[in-house]
This record gives structure tokens, sequence and C-alpha cells, in this order.
């Protein structure tokens, strides 16, 4: 049976969404041998027209359209009234939903504004006071870690002082 194998990382790299780069990690790891066995096998749980978008070659690409074609026409033909019936539904049921859900919202956020108001009214001077006393700390902190970041990111290691315990950054 021919295979080759896909990586997590080719995934990735090629902008592949989250959750199907979540669904591989959790079903494969790192790298999966790809076979026609196996594609059959998580057909419903993996975006293959993305993968033939992205995966394939030209040729190869034109190809799989030819085979795909049909069968989203198909698909199109069942889904298109399926859609159409399921609006009818919807639409009136979220509108009325919308309605009755209305003045609760309204209520909710009249109360939660003034209570926010209230909490911002009681904490800003203690926070105005928190700020003042830990600027010059925060802004020293900074300082250190600057520096130290810059020279570990590039790969320069950073020598410590023997007896503070404080970091040199020369």
């Amino acid at each position: 049976m021919k295979s080759r194998v896909l990586k997590l990382a080719t995934l990735v790299e090629l902008g592949a969404c989250e959750s199907q780069t979540v669904l591989f990690k959790v079903i494969f790891f790192k790298s999966v041998p790809v076979t026609e066995k196996l594609c059959e096998e998580v057909a419903a749980l993996f975006d293959f027209g993305w993968a033939a978008r992205h995966l394939l070659t030209a040729p190869a690409r034109a190809q799989f359209e030819r085979v795909r074609a049909p069968a989203c026409a198909e698909y199109e033909r069942v889904r298109a009234p399926a859609c159409a019936q399921y609006e009818r539904v919807r639409a009136p049921a979220r509108a009325e939903y919308d309605r009755v859900t209305a003045q609760a919202r309204a209520q909710y956020d009249r109360v939660t504004a003034q209570a926010y108001a209230e909490y911002d009214r009681v904490t800003a001077p203690a926070r105005a006071e928190y700020d003042r006393v830990t600027a010059q700390a925060r802004a020293e902190c900074q300082r250190v870690m600057a520096p130290a970041f810059a020279k570990l990111y590039i790969g320069d290691p950073i020598k410590a002082s023997p007896n503070s315990g404080d970091e040199k950054h020369g």
C-alpha cells in the first residue's frame, strides 16, 4: 500500500486552521503516513478540500477537482432546499427570541452599568495609589528585563555577579 508522510508542522506552515491542527495532533501526534484507506477512515473529520488546495500539485488538484465536482454538486442539490427549510423555521424563531430577551438585555445593561460605575468610583483612589507606589519598582524591573531578554534572544549568555546575584549585561 502506497503512502506518503504528512507532518503536523507542514499543516501549521501552510496555515491550516487551529481546529484541524489540534485534531491532527490528537489523532496522529506529529506525523502520519497518508494512505487511501486512512483518508477514507477519517473522511468526516478533516477538510480534504483545503488539503487538496494546499498540498497537491497543480495537475493533481485538477484531477481532484474532476472527482470532487459531481459529489459537491449532488451535496449542493440536497443542501439548498434543506437550508431554505431550516431558514424558514429559524428566522421567525430567532426574531421571537430576540423580542423576548431584548427587555431583559436592556435591564441587564442598565444594572451592570450602574454597578460598574460604582465599582470604578470606589476603587479609583486605591488604583491611583497602587500605580503611584509601584511605578518606580515596575520601571526598574522593566529596565533589568529588557537587556536580559535581548541578550538571551540573540544567544549571548548573561553573566551573574558572584556577590549580589544581579545580572551583568556587558
